[in-house]
């Protein structure tokens, strides 16, 4: 359910945030009948985690809201249009729609760029700026056969 008040709300977060010394951005997340269930603000650098952004944040508190890892039954709000790790995040926990103020284009012109994420994705791991390089190890597929034969196991 479309809701411009909590967008609002998401941006007032982000601008509240930039004035108590975190990142301007602001997220809120609301539950199927339209209560806030969680919110988050981007506080990277006050608790110096790289994954501290609003979105994530909002995640987090909706999933303890709700007492489970999946949220397919509600909506995020959230100041900007979400980040690559972000969408990640959105995506794993099902989030069943997004509505964001500002785009990509407005967060890159104040220094939030995610365009080279974006491109290092499409190259060839071993050709990204951080190098990625696969190790053969003959135990390397363990943990998914145990995962495979585990009878009781939670599947996500």
């Amino acid at each position: 359910m479309k809701n411009p008040t909590y967008l609002k709300e998401a941006v007032q977060l982000a601008v509240d945030n930039v004035e108590n010394k975190g990142g301007p951005f602001g997220a809120i997340i609301t539950d199927k009948n339209g209560t806030i269930i969680g919110e988050g603000t981007n506080i990277v650098t006050k608790s110096n985690d790289p994954t501290a952004h609003a979105e994530i944040q909002a995640i987090r508190q909706a999933c303890q809201a709700k007492q489970t890892f999946q949220l397919s039954d509600c909506i995020l709000y959230t100041s900007c249009e979400p980040c690559p790790m972000c969408l990640g995040a959105i995506y794993w926990s099902r989030i069943e729609k997004v509505y964001y103020a500002a785009d990509q284009k407005q967060a890159a012109a104040v220094g939030f760029d995610d365009a080279f994420i974006y491109e290092e994705i499409e190259k060839a791991p071993h050709e990204r700026q951080i190098p990625f390089q696969e190790i053969s190890l003959e135990e390397r597929n363990q943990p998914f056969e145990e995962w495979n034969n585990k009878p009781d196991k939670i599947k996500y």
